[in-house]
Parts: structure tokens; C-alpha cells; sequence
């Protein structure tokens, strides 16, 4: 039989920083599937330079670095909780 380990718990930041990334890669995502769309009925440049199109684009541009710095965080977090729990027992 094995005996049980007890694991950390997940925090409420935890769920946060990682629903949050996957959030803002799901956005750049379907930013990049509306772009492509667009460009294939005609927009051109000026017509994706007005709109909600400027904001669709500072998500292409922001997002995935920003996911990935929330991983990494995540990450770290992780380890160092993880690292605390393993010296406490």
C-alpha cells in the first residue's frame, strides 16, 4: 500500500496566473484566425488601422510574451512552495 503524500495546495493565485495565460494565448490565437480572415475578405493596411482592429493586434503583439512570463512566474512559485514543503517534512 502506499501512503499517502500530502501535496500542497493550489492557491487562488496559482489558478489565476495560469488561467490567465491561457486566456491571453487563446486571444492572440483567435487575433491571428480574425486577421487572417480579414485579410483574405480584402482589409487592407488602413482598413486594420481603425476599429477594434489596433486593440486585435496589441493582443497579437502582447500576449504570448506576456503568457509566458505569467508561466515562468508560475513556475517559480511552484518550485519554491514545493521546496519549502519537501525541508518542512
Amino acid at each position: 500500500m502506499s501512503t499517502p503524500t500530502s501535496e500542497p495546495e493550489i492557491r487562488r493565485v496559482d489558478r489565476f496566473l495560469a488561467f490567465a495565460a491561457l486566456g491571453l494565448i487563446a486571444a492572440s490565437i483567435l487575433g491571428f484566425i480574425s486577421i487572417m480572415i480579414g485579410t483574405a475578405n480584402g482589409m487592407d493596411e488602413a482598413a486594420f488601422a481603425e476599429g477594434v482592429w489596433p486593440f486585435v493586434a496589441s493582443i497579437l503583439y502582447w500576449g504570448p510574451p506576456l503568457a509566458f512570463v505569467l508561466i515562468i512566474t508560475l513556475l517559480v512559485m511552484s518550485f519554491i512552495r514545493k521546496g519549502r514543503a519537501a525541508s518542512r517534512s
